[in-house]
């Protein structure tokens, strides 16, 4: 730009030029000096606008804050008066080590006994096996029974049901109306067990 700007003082120093000349000249500096001043722009409106619209994303994304709903836990005076509502046999201690309260409830083992009936062919025992499996499972989805397995020895007890109802009439109920109990196959022996509320088997 310097040497543009050195050719148009030397014209106008040795030529002496007229008045309207001299504007003409004047006119054509002024507008090579526009021309120059934009090209040394780097950054067009559009870049700085789509990098500010980036940026301002970033800095809106990074200052969310997502807060997760802590479960609303029941006390255990909720706990106690829930289950005493609904017919549940409890009682409960204090932890000396914890010093938690541990809540006891009443629930019913119910051992499975080899029945009298053992008559049925391969095909009859079979399809008697899917029942009694899918009684198990509806128990523990409706919530009555809470844990079922079977005994790895050929004794008369050939497994149990821990169910969790209120009385040992239920118990009974729930227990007779398997497939297998009904076919004889099985029978059924009900004893009141205690443990502690929502404790887990290790």
């Amino acid at each position: 730009m310097n040497t543009y700007f050195d050719v148009i003082i030397w014209i106008i120093w040795y030529n002496k030029p007229k008045p309207t000349i001299m504007r003409i000249i004047i006119t054509c500096f002024i507008v090579l000096f526009i021309c120059f001043s934009c090209k040394n722009k780097t950054e067009t409106p559009s870049e700085i606008s789509l990098e500010t619209s980036v940026e301002t994303v970033k800095e809106t994304t990074d200052s969310i804050t997502i807060k997760t709903p802590k479960p609303n836990k029941k006390s255990i005076k909720q706990i106690k008066e829930a289950l005493i509502e609904k017919g549940f046999k409890i009682f409960d201690y204090v932890d000396k080590t914890t010093k938690d309260t541990i809540i006891m409830q009443q629930y019913f083992m119910v051992f499975l006994k080899k029945g009298e009936i053992r008559v049925q062919n391969e095909e009859e025992t079979a399809q008697l096996q899917k029942d009694h499996l899918a009684h198990l499972d509806k128990m523990y989805e409706l919530g009555y029974a809470d844990i079922s397995g079977p005994f790895d020895d050929d004794g008369d007890i050939k497994g149990i049901t821990i169910y969790n109802v209120p009385t040992l009439k239920m118990a009974d109920s729930l227990a007779n109306a398997d497939p297998m109990v009904k076919a004889g196959r099985l029978k059924v022996e009900i004893h009141p067990w205690w443990a502690g509320k929502g404790f887990p088997l290790r």
